[in-house]
């Protein structure tokens, strides 16, 4: 066996954990698999002759990729989108899909990646990797450029801003789907006092529709109302589980419409996240949803 040979099995075997790094970097599945390619052909290029820490060198690879990806990401934007939702990893309700479990490690719910997309490049590489994988500071200081102690301070803050906005979910499966059954019957059927009923007062609906198209509401009335309006959509609607948690897939005429992931605590629905992006919709892979009951 050559070396090139052996550093690809040995990349095939970290690659699930990489995907798993650029995939909490981005908050994009194409992306985190672009980033993955692009972090085999530095590898690949670089060889790895004397390095001690193999998984540690790939991970470090794979996270410069993604960085620069964050950046260049930031500076294409002219402004700000009101919503943008991370791409949704989608099982039948049956369980996760075992090339999934990497991804969706450390309970990776679809509102934690909400907030990690407001983070800045550094914060948000420093907390990925530290408070998710162990990285240390000194290997994370290496790749933003700055102190192990300033590093350590990125990361500090958005250990903050995470804490201070990620609800915590029941971990009963079985409970949200109850809650999430009793939320779509009240929806089909227009019941809006028992839509209030399963709502958290607070609640947060947020609805990506692509530029332009989405929406952020707060407050069970109001989503209440939004959710009221579904019976005259003719959607279909079936269960899924979007980023391990109970959640929905809708369709209309047949194709895919839109996405729905649901935090639920205590009983209550306390955010509500829907992509209905026609052109990142058509984009997901739906198909272990009619290969599992």
């Amino acid at each position: 066996m050559t070396d090139q040979q052996w550093l690809a099995e040995r990349f095939e075997e970290h690659r699930p954990r990489l995907r798993a790094v650029a995939y909490r970097m981005l908050g994009s599945l194409t992306e985190a698999d672009d980033a993955v390619q692009d972090a085999w052909l530095r590898a690949s290029r670089a060889g790895a002759g004397g390095v001690e820490n193999l998984a540690g060198w790939l991970t470090t690879i794979v996270a410069r990729v993604a960085l620069n990806m964050l950046r260049s990401r930031g500076a294409r934007r002219q402004q700000p989108l009101d919503v943008h939702l991370p791409d949704p990893v989608i099982d039948p309700p049956g369980g996760t899909d075992p090339e999934h479990e990497a991804l969706l490690a450390d309970s990776v719910g679809l509102a934690l990646l909400v907030v990690l997309e407001a983070l800045g490049p550094a914060e948000r590489l420093a907390f990925v990797l530290h408070d998710m994988f162990a990285v240390p500071f000194d290997e994370i200081a290496e790749i933003v450029d700055r102190s192990p102690e300033a590093t350590r301070q990125l990361a500090s803050r958005a250990r903050q801003r995470v804490r201070g906005s990620v609800t915590v979910p029941d971990a009963d499966l079985d409970v949200q789907w109850r809650v999430v059954d009793v939320f779509l019957t009240a929806a089909r059927s227009g019941d809006f006092e028992a839509l209030i009923a399963v709502l958290d007062p607070d609640v947060v609906l947020r609805a990506d529709g692509g530029i332009g198209l989405s929406h952020y509401v707060q407050g069970a009335a109001e989503v209440a109302r939004q959710a009221s309006m579904w019976r005259r959509t003719g959607l279909s609607v079936r269960r899924a589980l979007v980023n391990g948690a109970a959640g929905l897939v809708s369709e209309r005429d047949g194709k895919p419409f839109s996405v729905g992931a649901f935090t639920i605590r205590n009983g209550k629905i306390v955010e509500c996240d829907f992509l209905v992006d026609p052109a990142r919709v058509a984009q997901l892979d739906l198909r272990a949803l009619d290969e599992r009951p």
